[in-house]
Protein backbone atom coordinates (compact mmCIF):
# COMPACT_ATOMS: atom_id res chain seq x y z
CA UNK A 1 0.00 0.00 0.00
CA UNK A 2 1.15 3.53 -0.62
CA UNK A 3 0.84 6.52 1.50
CA UNK A 4 -1.90 7.79 -0.69
CA UNK A 5 -4.10 4.58 -0.54
CA UNK A 6 -3.01 4.52 3.32
CA UNK A 7 -4.08 8.24 3.53
CA UNK A 8 -7.32 7.51 1.57
CA UNK A 9 -8.24 4.41 3.29
CA UNK A 10 -7.69 5.33 6.90
CA UNK A 11 -10.71 5.87 8.91
CA UNK A 12 -11.39 6.25 12.21
CA UNK A 13 -13.15 2.90 13.31
CA UNK A 14 -15.53 2.26 16.30
CA UNK A 15 -16.06 -1.65 15.92
CA UNK A 16 -13.08 -3.86 16.35
CA UNK A 17 -12.86 -7.92 15.80
CA UNK A 18 -11.64 -9.64 19.24
CA UNK A 19 -8.42 -11.07 16.74
CA UNK A 20 -5.38 -10.19 18.16
CA UNK A 21 -2.41 -7.98 16.68
CA UNK A 22 0.84 -9.75 16.28
CA UNK A 23 3.68 -7.90 19.07
CA UNK A 24 5.48 -8.28 16.14
CA UNK A 25 3.23 -6.01 13.70
CA UNK A 26 2.98 -3.32 17.01
CA UNK A 27 6.83 -3.61 17.32
CA UNK A 28 7.73 -3.21 13.38
CA UNK A 29 4.87 -0.37 13.49
CA UNK A 30 6.13 1.54 16.19
CA UNK A 31 9.92 1.10 15.07
CA UNK A 32 9.13 2.87 11.69
CA UNK A 33 7.03 5.17 13.57
CA UNK A 34 10.50 6.62 14.93
CA UNK A 35 10.42 8.16 11.59
CA UNK A 36 8.04 11.01 12.13
CA UNK A 37 8.99 14.42 12.11
CA UNK A 38 10.41 15.98 15.75
CA UNK A 39 11.82 19.25 16.09
CA UNK A 40 15.08 18.81 17.07
CA UNK A 41 14.76 15.20 17.19
CA UNK A 42 13.54 15.66 20.75
CA UNK A 43 10.96 12.62 19.91
CA UNK A 44 8.52 13.77 22.91
CA UNK A 45 6.52 10.76 22.65
CA UNK A 46 5.54 7.72 25.15
CA UNK A 47 3.60 5.18 24.93
CA UNK A 48 1.72 2.22 26.84
CA UNK A 49 0.57 -0.56 24.75
CA UNK A 50 -2.07 -2.93 26.20
CA UNK A 51 -3.74 -6.14 25.19
CA UNK A 52 -5.20 -8.68 26.85
CA UNK A 53 -5.77 -8.71 30.95
CA UNK A 54 -3.93 -5.38 31.35
CA UNK A 55 -6.37 -3.74 28.81
CA UNK A 56 -9.45 -5.37 30.34
CA UNK A 57 -8.29 -4.52 34.27
CA UNK A 58 -8.13 -0.62 32.34
CA UNK A 59 -11.58 -1.17 30.97
CA UNK A 60 -13.05 -2.58 33.98
CA UNK A 61 -11.53 0.16 36.17
CA UNK A 62 -12.87 3.01 33.97
CA UNK A 63 -16.31 1.22 34.10
CA UNK A 64 -16.63 1.59 37.65
CA UNK A 65 -16.40 5.89 37.26
CA UNK A 66 -19.02 5.85 34.73
CA UNK A 67 -21.70 5.78 36.89
CA UNK A 68 -20.88 9.11 38.21
CA UNK A 69 -20.63 11.21 35.53
CA UNK A 70 -19.23 14.08 34.98
CA UNK A 71 -17.81 13.74 38.09
CA UNK A 72 -15.34 11.04 37.72
CA UNK A 73 -14.09 13.19 34.82
CA UNK A 74 -10.14 14.44 35.81
CA UNK A 75 -8.42 15.46 32.76
CA UNK A 76 -5.12 16.92 32.97
CA UNK A 77 -5.72 19.81 30.04
CA UNK A 78 -9.06 20.76 28.06
CA UNK A 79 -9.49 18.95 25.40
CA UNK A 80 -11.22 21.48 23.51
CA UNK A 81 -10.80 25.35 24.19
CA UNK A 82 -12.85 27.10 26.46
CA UNK A 83 -14.80 29.37 23.73
CA UNK A 84 -14.58 27.21 20.96
CA UNK A 85 -16.79 28.30 18.43
CA UNK A 86 -17.98 29.09 14.75
CA UNK A 87 -17.07 26.46 12.21
CA UNK A 88 -14.58 24.49 14.48
CA UNK A 89 -17.19 23.75 17.08
CA UNK A 90 -19.84 23.44 13.95
CA UNK A 91 -17.68 20.45 12.57
CA UNK A 92 -17.33 19.46 16.70
CA UNK A 93 -20.94 19.00 17.30
CA UNK A 94 -21.40 17.78 13.08
CA UNK A 95 -19.26 15.25 13.55
CA UNK A 96 -21.22 13.38 16.48
CA UNK A 97 -24.52 14.10 15.26
CA UNK A 98 -23.52 12.56 11.96
CA UNK A 99 -22.23 9.33 13.53
CA UNK A 100 -25.14 9.01 15.80
CA UNK A 101 -27.39 9.87 12.56
CA UNK A 102 -25.52 7.28 10.91
CA UNK A 103 -26.45 4.90 14.23
CA UNK A 104 -29.90 5.70 13.88
CA UNK A 105 -29.69 6.82 17.88
CA UNK A 106 -32.14 10.43 17.66
CA UNK A 107 -30.78 13.05 19.58
CA UNK A 108 -33.45 13.15 22.33
CA UNK A 109 -33.11 9.52 22.71
CA UNK A 110 -30.31 10.46 25.43
CA UNK A 111 -29.55 6.76 27.26
CA UNK A 112 -29.03 5.20 23.75
CA UNK A 113 -26.17 7.56 23.09
CA UNK A 114 -24.71 7.23 26.38
CA UNK A 115 -25.01 3.56 26.14
CA UNK A 116 -22.48 4.27 22.89
CA UNK A 117 -20.61 6.94 24.06
CA UNK A 118 -19.76 4.60 26.91
CA UNK A 119 -18.07 2.25 24.04
CA UNK A 120 -15.46 4.65 23.84
CA UNK A 121 -14.00 3.58 27.11
CA UNK A 122 -14.17 -0.36 25.88
CA UNK A 123 -12.02 0.82 23.38
CA UNK A 124 -14.66 0.07 20.69
CA UNK A 125 -13.37 -3.46 21.62
CA UNK A 126 -10.00 -3.14 20.37
CA UNK A 127 -7.64 -5.88 21.05
CA UNK A 128 -4.98 -3.21 21.36
CA UNK A 129 -4.85 0.41 22.84
CA UNK A 130 -2.33 2.29 23.44
CA UNK A 131 -1.67 5.23 25.53
CA UNK A 132 0.34 8.03 25.21
CA UNK A 133 2.27 10.20 27.58
CA UNK A 134 4.99 13.37 27.28
CA UNK A 135 6.76 14.94 29.86
CA UNK A 136 4.87 18.03 31.69
CA UNK A 137 7.31 20.60 30.87
CA UNK A 138 7.21 19.63 27.10
CA UNK A 139 4.82 22.17 24.80
CA UNK A 140 3.07 23.23 21.96
CA UNK A 141 5.45 22.31 19.81
CA UNK A 142 6.00 18.84 21.69
CA UNK A 143 2.52 17.82 21.19
CA UNK A 144 2.50 18.86 17.74
CA UNK A 145 5.42 16.43 17.23
CA UNK A 146 3.17 13.76 19.26
CA UNK A 147 0.15 14.31 16.69
CA UNK A 148 2.82 13.94 13.74
CA UNK A 149 3.95 10.65 15.54
CA UNK A 150 0.89 9.32 16.00
CA UNK A 151 -0.76 10.06 12.49
CA UNK A 152 2.02 8.08 11.15
CA UNK A 153 1.67 5.17 13.54
CA UNK A 154 -2.17 5.12 12.42
CA UNK A 155 -0.99 5.23 8.71
CA UNK A 156 1.48 2.30 9.11
CA UNK A 157 -1.23 0.09 10.65
CA UNK A 158 -3.13 1.25 8.10
CA UNK A 159 -0.85 -0.43 5.51
CA UNK A 160 -0.82 -3.33 7.91
CA UNK A 161 -4.03 -3.65 7.13
CA UNK A 162 -5.46 -2.70 10.90
CA UNK A 163 -7.51 0.10 11.79
CA UNK A 164 -7.55 2.56 14.18
CA UNK A 165 -9.62 4.66 16.54
CA UNK A 166 -7.36 7.63 17.84
CA UNK A 167 -9.56 8.72 21.14
CA UNK A 168 -8.58 11.44 23.41
CA UNK A 169 -12.03 10.76 25.05
CA UNK A 170 -9.74 8.02 27.69
CA UNK A 171 -7.89 12.04 29.02
CA UNK A 172 -11.14 12.24 31.41
CA UNK A 173 -10.51 9.43 33.24
CA UNK A 174 -6.91 10.19 34.12
CA UNK A 175 -6.87 9.23 37.62
CA UNK A 176 -8.15 5.79 36.88
CA UNK A 177 -5.54 5.26 33.84
CA UNK A 178 -3.03 5.93 36.07
CA UNK A 179 -4.16 3.64 38.83
CA UNK A 180 -3.70 0.68 35.74
CA UNK A 181 -0.64 2.14 34.12
CA UNK A 182 2.96 2.74 35.25
CA UNK A 183 2.81 6.20 33.84
CA UNK A 184 4.87 8.88 35.72
CA UNK A 185 4.25 11.39 37.66
CA UNK A 186 6.14 14.15 35.87
CA UNK A 187 4.42 13.15 32.36
CA UNK A 188 0.95 14.03 31.24
CA UNK A 189 -1.20 11.75 29.81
Amino acid sequence: MNVSAAVATRRTVRAFLPDPVDRATIERVLAKAQRAPSGGNVQPWNAVVLTGEPLARLVATVAEALPLGREAHAPEYDIYPKGLAGAYEERRVGVGEAMYASLAIPREDRPSRLKWFARNFQAFGAPVLMLVHTPRYMGPPQWSDIGMWLQTVMLLFREEGLDTCPQEAWAVYTPQIRACVPIPDDHIF
